[in-house]
């Protein structure tokens, strides 16, 4: 069926006497804090940066324009495009954790699991993708409709077809019925259907049968 959218701990104190505990206890978190720096640390709940390998473009670069993470916290989703804009995938990432130089902190890290190039229509455009509930699909945007992704032909789980080296994502189903570029996809939380909008306004609804 079709719908016509209308729109587009703080740490412990220091102990001392009653005249000196109001100062000793943010001086001695700063403290903690620069020292844990200095040693190669990070403060609990830090941001850290991952730059994400994508294919075919170490030299010239990538920007990326859509993000979803696994429902079980295994890996990320990415929609990437090429700094030129003229190349666009869907890449999947898992995370891993290293070991650290020094004993602080484990590291997370990025792995390049599985991608397929997509059809870089609708340039400029943000093209989102999602994640099934169960973690097993991708829903993708691809041109005037949207792709199905699993990670092999038979939906399982992403922990259950790791491979060793990047492999292409498995398309699954292809639909179609959008006259305008698929700008966006979603799953629904709690029935088996899934929606897509277009440049143009509509919404399409759909109900796979497996």
């Amino acid at each position: 069926a079709d719908i016509t959218s209308s729109s587009g701990s703080s740490g412990p104190r220091a102990v001392g006497s009653p005249c000196h505990q109001n100062d000793s206890g943010p001086l001695t978190d700063k403290h903690m804090s620069r020292s844990s720096q200095r040693e190669g640390g990070s403060p609990r709940n830090s941001l850290e940066v991952l730059t994400p390998e994508v294919p075919g473009e170490r030299d010239r670069g990538n920007c990326i324009t859509s993000l979803q993470l696994h429902p079980k916290g295994w890996a990320t989703l990415l929609r990437c495009s090429s700094n030129t804009d003229d190349q666009e995938w869907t890449c999947v990432y898992e995370f891993q954790e290293g070991a650290p130089v020094r004993p602080v902190s484990p590291r997370c890290s990025l792995r390049l699991t599985h991608c397929i190039e997509e059809a870089n229509v609708g340039r400029g455009y943000i093209k989102e993708l999602c994640f099934s509930p169960d973690g097993r699909m991708i829903s993708s945007p691809h041109g005037f409709g949207i792709r199905l992704l699993g990670f092999d032909a038979h939906c399982s789980e992403l922990v259950d077809c790791l491979p060793k080296e990047a492999s292409p994502l498995k398309e699954i189903r292809s639909l179609y019925s959008h006259n305008d570029v698929v700008l966006t996809t979603k799953f629904s939380p709690t029935h088996c259907q899934i929606a897509s909008g277009c440049l143009s306004g509509r919404v399409s609804l759909y109900q796979p049968k497996f």
